[in-house]
């Protein structure tokens, strides 16, 4: 049957043949219908019962011809067709009561192949509305037919049909290596015809995302990094001029390890500086056992940061994709992991105006045009901006990434002489602008219809 579908879809493609859908109603018996055509109506036994003498309701009921269920709508049914009358608190039968009802003459005519309403009259249709209130009674179904037939191209088709059948529709190895192939007749290929959908494996959207955003760091001269997603207190925030009292630093917006700290993994030297920073910038005592809690990482800043730490630049370019933690509520724009992409730039002049030329190189590579920067305020950078982007689809500018300049306070402890240009954001973002999302959620749904639909190439 797939095969036929299939095939008249095909031909209903190439306008060679019409298809007209019909459907009809048809009326046929229920369970209890058919039990009362052989047994007759509620109210036919009970006229019959009358006739034999049983006048009241009582009588009729120790006879057992109806049951108690049965009761009002016999009675109800044999008034309205004055089958019978009351006299004197007593049921008499009326001359009328020989006369077949609407509804006994309709469960008559009705079969195992039930009738087209379409083809009943008026009378019947209101016969079939007192039947349709009778539980279990009567069944309407709908039956579908489907008619096809030759268009006028169709049928200028049909002499060529006699040719295809006899020609060879496959060139077979041996009819190459035997020249048979020089006098055979071979029935045309359509190269236009609609191929079937296939859906072979292939990377998740975000994947290529992120292997995009890789490349446009390497062609602008950045050497990627990569870290633990496990990390210590005093890289993920000390280290970044993070207050020991910062909101960020609460369970409620990060995840620590339950239970667990590790010595501090830098040196003495490291350790004394930004203590003494974070006294004379905050103005609080430095406490070294909270610096030795773990936590997921809420950016990828603290993998960054040891590497510059490590390898003191005089100039470079680094750049780091890796999976942060944040214990935020979920919603169309937060998710609790997420993907940051993050980049850093150092040498001796590196000012702002670079930076700003960075980011608008890095968009345009992502085919983002519309870019603007907003003063903003970070604990680890001064000056900081928000970059903002124009999403065409929610038809208004959204902020993606956040930038700025290391402070002294971050870079001088750690013997980094020049200035650090830094910004980073959510790899999610960007795909929801590529992939026209509005919700980021999606991203992750395994929806396979969504997932199937993105092109691999995007234009």
């Amino acid at each position: 049957m797939d095969q036929v579908r299939r095939g008249i879809e095909w031909l209903k493609f190439k306008d060679f043949i019409s298809v007209n859908e019909l459907s009809a109603s048809r009326v046929f018996l229920a369970n209890e219908g058919a039990v009362t055509k052989n047994n007759g109506l509620p109210e036919r036994r009970l006229v019959n019962a009358v006739k034999e003498g049983k006048n009241t309701i009582a009588e009729v009921l120790a006879s057992g011809v109806i049951k108690n269920e049965e009761v009002n709508a016999a009675i109800a049914g044999a008034r309205r067709n004055q089958w019978i009358q009351l006299v004197e608190g007593k049921m008499i039968a009326t001359t009328l009561a020989e006369k077949q009802s609407p509804e006994e003459v309709f469960l008559a005519r009705l079969d195992s192949e039930g009738t087209d309403i379409t083809k009943l009259t008026d009378e019947e249709k209101r016969t079939l509305d007192q039947l349709k209130k009778r539980p279990n009674y009567i069944e309407v179904k709908e039956e579908k037919e489907t008619k096809i037939s030759l268009t006028d191209a169709g049928r200028m088709l049909l002499p060529t049909l006699k040719e295809e059948i006899n020609a060879e529709r496959r060139l077979t190895t041996d009819l190459i290596t035997s020249g048979k192939w020089k006098e055979t007749k071979f029935s045309a290929l359509d190269v236009e015809a609609p191929a079937p959908a296939a859906y072979p494996g292939r990377r998740h959207p975000l994947v290529d995302i992120i292997e995009e955003v890789k490349e446009i760091f390497v062609g602008l001269g950045f050497e990627e990094i990569d870290g633990p997603m496990v990390q210590s207190g005093f890289w993920n925030f000390d280290a970044l001029f993070t207050p020991q009292d910062h909101p960020a630093r609460e369970m409620q917006d990060t995840f620590y390890v339950s239970g667990q700290k590790q010595e501090i993994p830098a040196s003495n030297d490291q350790i004394k500086k930004i203590s003494s920073i974070h006294k004379r910038g905050w103005g609080r005592e430095w406490d070294a056992e909270e610096a030795k809690r773990m936590v997921l990482r809420t950016h990828t800043t603290p993998v960054t940061l040891q590497h510059l730490a490590k390898i003191k630049p005089e100039s470079g370019r680094f750049f780091s994709v890796g999976r942060v933690f944040r214990n935020e509520k979920v919603s169309y724009k937060h998710l609790v992991e997420f993907h940051q992409v993050e980049g850093v730039a150092t040498a001796p002049n590196a000012s702002l105006r670079d930076l700003m030329g960075l980011q608008k190189e890095f968009y345009a590579k992502m085919g983002i045009k519309k870019i603007k920067f907003w003063p903003t305020f970070f604990p680890y950078t001064e000056p900081s901006l928000q970059s903002m982007v124009y999403n065409e689809k929610l038809e208004k500018w959204v902020e993606l990434f956040g930038m700025g300049i290391f402070r002294p306070e971050v870079t001088q402890p750690l013997g980094i002489k020049n200035p650090v240009l830094a910004w980073g954001g959510g790899l999610e973002r960007i795909a929801m602008l590529r992939f026209g999302l509005d919700d980021v959620r999606e991203l992750y749904s395994n929806r396979l219809a969504w997932l199937r639909s993105v092109p691999r190439c995007q234009l």
